[in-house]
């Protein structure tokens, strides 16, 4: 059997996949690794096919002993590591895998041959931290089961040269959201024109955005309508949320703008009172 233990399980570790798309209709969100590139390159390094399961490293702080010789990757984050960044490592059964505080970024991603084989939930083995659905956070003394050996080889490289995630300001295209017209006509510039901070509050659900407020002028209550990641939702403060892969499926804050798909990764990397800038984009 090849299994891993949690000596250490750091302040959240959660089993991630590619998440469940396609049951919004019924309420269940997708979830899923929030940095997907990252999960991507991870499973890719270790030879994995893309659904295997990887760990999500909140921070760092995680401990894990391989009961057998294991290839391990760690991407994402960056920060003071037993294994080299964005390469595959053996490990042998006395060994331990160590993540210590992210200096750059905020949330690992682990990968390990054969993909974390924990029960599935509705298709996925991802942990949605809203609805509770999934394994959950990784506990001290916990044995994680690991999946057979898969088909793909490890690649013969020494490692990829992918960046650490950068602390300075971030800026990620965003397109007109549906409910523009609930707010004042220079709202738009106010929204695009503003650095704005995140929140020390902001999570897998949301990113919390600190800055002026954008008061909706319309402020009759809306139904509730279908949400997807990315959607920036403006609650009655005038703060914006921008959603994230645990968000909930509807919602009735009017949403301003939606981020564009291939910037979504960016914001699994943000720290708090790191500086956003939403770029306008016609793409």
């Amino acid at each position: 059997m090849s299994a891993l233990t949690v000596l250490e399980p750091g302040p959240l570790t959660l089993v991630q996949d590619r998440g469940r798309p396609g049951l919004a209709r019924l309420g269940v969100g997708a979830s899923g690794a929030f940095d997907r590139g990252a999960a991507a390159l991870a499973n890719r390094l270790v030879g994995n096919p893309a659904e295997a399961a990887v760990l999500e490293v909140l921070l760092g702080g995680v401990a894990l002993r391989p009961w057998a010789p294991l290839w391990v990757a760690v991407t994402g984050a960056r920060g003071p590591a037993s294994v080299e960044p964005n390469t595959a490592t053996l490990l042998g059964p006395g060994q331990t895998l160590r993540l210590g505080p992210a200096e750059h970024g905020i949330r690992f991603v682990v990968a390990v041959r054969g993909g974390v084989d924990v029960d599935a939930v509705l298709g996925s083995r991802s942990r949605d931290t809203l609805a509770g659905l999934g394994p959950p956070p990784l506990r001290a003394g916990e044995v994680l089961p690991i999946g057979p050996e898969p088909a793909g080889r490890i690649p013969v490289i020494d490692a990829v040269p992918v960046g650490a995630p950068g602390d300075g300001e971030l800026s990620v295209d965003v397109r007109r959201g549906p409910r523009l017209d609930r707010f004042a006509a220079d709202a738009w510039e106010a929204l695009t024109g503003t650095a704005w901070t995140v929140d020390a509050r902001s999570d897998r659900t949301g990113i919390r955005l600190s800055g002026p407020p954008v008061r909706p002028t319309d402020r009759t209550e809306l139904p509730s309508e279908g949400m997807v990641p990315g959607a920036i939702q403006v609650s009655p403060d005038g703060a914006p949320t921008i959603l994230g892969p645990d968000a909930p499926v509807t919602g009735g804050y009017p949403v301003i703008a939606v981020v564009a798909d291939r910037d979504l990764d960016l914001l699994a990397q943000v720290r708090p009172g790191q500086s956003i800038r939403l770029r306008s984009s016609s793409r």
